[in-house]
């Protein structure tokens, strides 16, 4: 039996989803967001030692990292369209996109939503116009030409590919499903500049397994928006 330590509005979200497209036998153990800091609360760190979430465990396996979990559930749970074989021709493009979507996508996003922080309190309210200016710099000079670069070539990928990894949804699918759907539901990116990922986006929130993971894992920010 798969177990899934399963934290609110968080990248295990979508360890969730994938369970649920492999018809994986599993149970869910929630946690809650410390009310005043937003991290995970310490009773993850009995399961792993960052204290993180996802972290799944089967048998005497413990996992940790949504990308080697996802992997894994892929590769034992699931077949060749989930996680190609070496001498598949679509394995390096899967492996791309599964190694992208926190190396090179998810940087420049948790920058952003760090340097936000200086804008608002517990920052001292003199000390604020500072922190601001740093923070404004900090976005123009980095964060956000960052932002453009990588949403733009995502965006012109998916205008000509259906998946990230062949004319079929993959693991790599359900890696990258984090970074964009956050994006937009943050209001980092807009639905009008980016369209194909807007598209991209709609389309696997709407799968059946994708829903089904709304209704067992509870609460998550970054699902359906209003405007969907």
């Amino acid at each position: 039996m798969i177990t899934l330590h399963h934290l609110e509005n968080s990248r295990s979200h979508r360890i969730l989803w994938l369970l649920e497209e492999l018809g994986c036998e599993y149970r869910i153990k929630h946690y809650k967001r410390d009310s005043k800091t937003n991290l995970a609360p310490p009773e993850l760190k009995k399961v792993h030692p960052l204290g993180k979430s996802p972290v799944i465990t089967e048998g005497k396996q413990t996992l940790a990292e949504s990308a080697i979990i996802v992997e894994y559930l892929a590769r034992t749970h699931g077949d060749t369209q989930w996680a190609p074989p070496v001498d598949d021709a679509r394995y390096w493009n899967f492996n791309y996109w599964m190694h992208y979507a926190e190396g090179s996508m998810m940087p420049p996003l948790l920058l952003k939503l760090v340097f936000s922080k200086l804008r608002q309190p517990p920052v001292p309210f003199f000390i604020r116009p500072i922190s601001s200016k740093i923070a404004d710099q900090v976005d123009a000079a980095f964060t956000i030409p960052q932002i453009e670069t990588h949403f733009s070539y995502v965006d012109e990928y998916l205008g000509e590919h259906p998946w990230f990894a062949g004319d079929d949804i993959s693991a790599a699918d359900i890696q990258m499903s984090f970074p964009l759907e956050a994006a937009l539901a943050g209001g980092t990116i807009k639905r009008a500049d980016y369209p194909n990922i807007a598209v991209y986006v709609h389309k696997f929130q709407s799968r059946p397994a994708y829903v089904r993971a709304l209704e067992a894992g509870g609460d998550y920010a970054y699902g359906p928006q209003p405007e969907d």
